[in-house]
């Protein structure tokens, strides 16, 4: 209980309600979503759709870019509680149509784009509670927790699915199954939050209008320069992040990599590192920083360092250890900044009733980078030789990440400013007494 406690959960049921919260965002995605980089091509049977097909269903499942500011009045308006379960229970009712009628491609399309606005809204709901369940001070903690966990449950429940398929032969019927069972799992996990998220009710004053008091605080946030600097020094760890994404087929296609040594190095860049570098970012951020925008700093430092370095080193078979050390680095610096990348958001002064739509507006300046990144690196790809296509996309990763630096140091001067202006009134009061 002490340590809960040291990390800003004050009642184990507060506790419970993060984790329910946390899941929540994991489970709602872990029959479909969670499926797509181990299970690609079983998914591709299941559905009976092509390549091009499941291109557009994700594309679509992506449109919720477009949705996160409208989805602040949402998250402003109504509580956490109602959004994650109204959430969950319209993905459980939508998966189990699927698999109880095996639809074609068009009503395919039809639920991407339905789950598309339903995750503007769903998303920022989990952020907005690990918000107002974490600690006023551990925002570093609480949202390193959701990295980690994510990661480990989605690595555990695929590695579940792979076990049982190496014991019964790899049978389309036991993806299928999984499907079923995960799909399963969003009931219980609805009761989890209706039992232990407190029901956050958007107050305002008598005679108020509720709707256009959840409008006021929309345009709140977006006239808050810190929560601005706090979202584009996220978007520029996200864009770093997808860079990441490039380090498996950059052995490859340099280095000559098989496809079990590239995909055991994924797991190791990925999964793994995902999962450490959660903990030891929230640790870090909250108990030797005391600031998450401290943390994301030295992140974003790290992984410039490491880029540029990889960049300029040799690229003869003798290397290939050294490359991978530093891509290693890359990895655990990129998630130690990616672990983190709404706690700043937290962190930049807004009033907790309006939470719901910062984090709205947040998410969609964060992951902005979504609309243009992989178009870009895929460009670079096509059409250069690949030492020089991957080498400017590492010098693009590095760059994006000294400008989310600049961001980062304008964010601590601009708040430390404002923490001495807020002092000025005490020292006149207690001058005058």
């Amino acid at each position: 209980m002490k340590i809960l406690e040291k990390i800003g959960f004050t009642s184990n049921k507060k506790f419970y309600g993060f984790l329910s919260i946390v899941m929540s965002g994991q489970i709602m995605y872990s029959a479909f979503e969670a499926f797509k980089g181990t299970f690609y091509n079983l998914l591709l049977e299941v559905l009976s759709i092509t390549n091009t097909e499941i291109g557009v269903l994700f594309t679509l499942i992506g449109s919720a870019m477009f949705f996160y500011i409208p989805a602040g009045w949402v998250n402003n308006r109504f509580p956490v509680k109602n959004i994650l379960m109204i959430s969950l229970f319209v993905r459980f009712l939508s998966l189990m149509s699927i698999i109880i009628f095996a639809p074609g491609f068009s009503y395919l399309v039809v639920i991407a784009g339905l789950w598309g606005v339903i995750d503007a809204i769903f998303w920022p709901a989990v952020l907005n509670g690990v918000t107002l369940m974490s600690g006023d001070k551990n925002k570093g903690m609480a949202f390193g927790l959701l990295e980690s966990v994510r990661r480990g449950a989605e690595m555990g429940m695929n590695a579940g699915v792979i076990a049982v398929m190496a014991l019964l032969g790899g049978s389309i019927l036991v993806f299928q199954g999984a499907i079923v069972f995960y799909t399963l799992l969003i009931l219980p996990m609805i009761f989890c939050v209706w039992k232990f998220v407190p029901n956050n009710e958007f107050d305002v004053e008598a005679g108020q209008n509720k709707n256009k008091e959840a409008l006021k605080g929309l345009a709140y946030v977006f006239k808050m320069p810190t929560l601005w600097l706090a979202a584009l020094t996220s978007l520029t760890v996200y864009w770093t992040y997808i860079t990441l994404i490039y380090t498996v087929p950059y052995l490859q296609a340099v280095f000559g990599l098989t496809t079990t040594q590239a995909a055991f190095f994924g797991i190791v860049n990925t999964a793994a590192m995902g999962i450490l570098a959660g903990l030891v970012s929230g640790f870090i951020a909250d108990f030797i920083f005391k600031s998450s925008i401290k943390m994301m700093l030295v992140a974003l430092a790290l992984t410039a360092t490491c880029l540029a370095i990889t960049i300029m080193l040799p690229k003869s078979a003798d290397m290939l250890m050294i490359n991978m050390v530093l891509l290693v680095c890359f990895s655990f610096s990129s998630f130690l900044a990616k672990s983190i990348i709404l706690a700043p958001i937290a962190e930049s002064g807004v009033p907790k009733k309006y939470s719901g739509a910062a984090m709205s507006v947040g998410s969609f300046a964060a992951y902005a980078s979504i609309f243009w990144a992989y178009t870009l690196n895929g460009w670079i790809i096509d059409n250069y030789p690949a030492i020089e296509a991957y080498e400017m996309i590492f010098a693009i990763g590095a760059i994006v990440s000294l400008v989310g630096m600049v961001f980062s140091i304008l964010l601590l001067l601009l708040k430390k400013k404002q923490a001495l202006a807020d002092q000025q009134p005490e020292l006149a009061t207690t001058e005058s007494e």
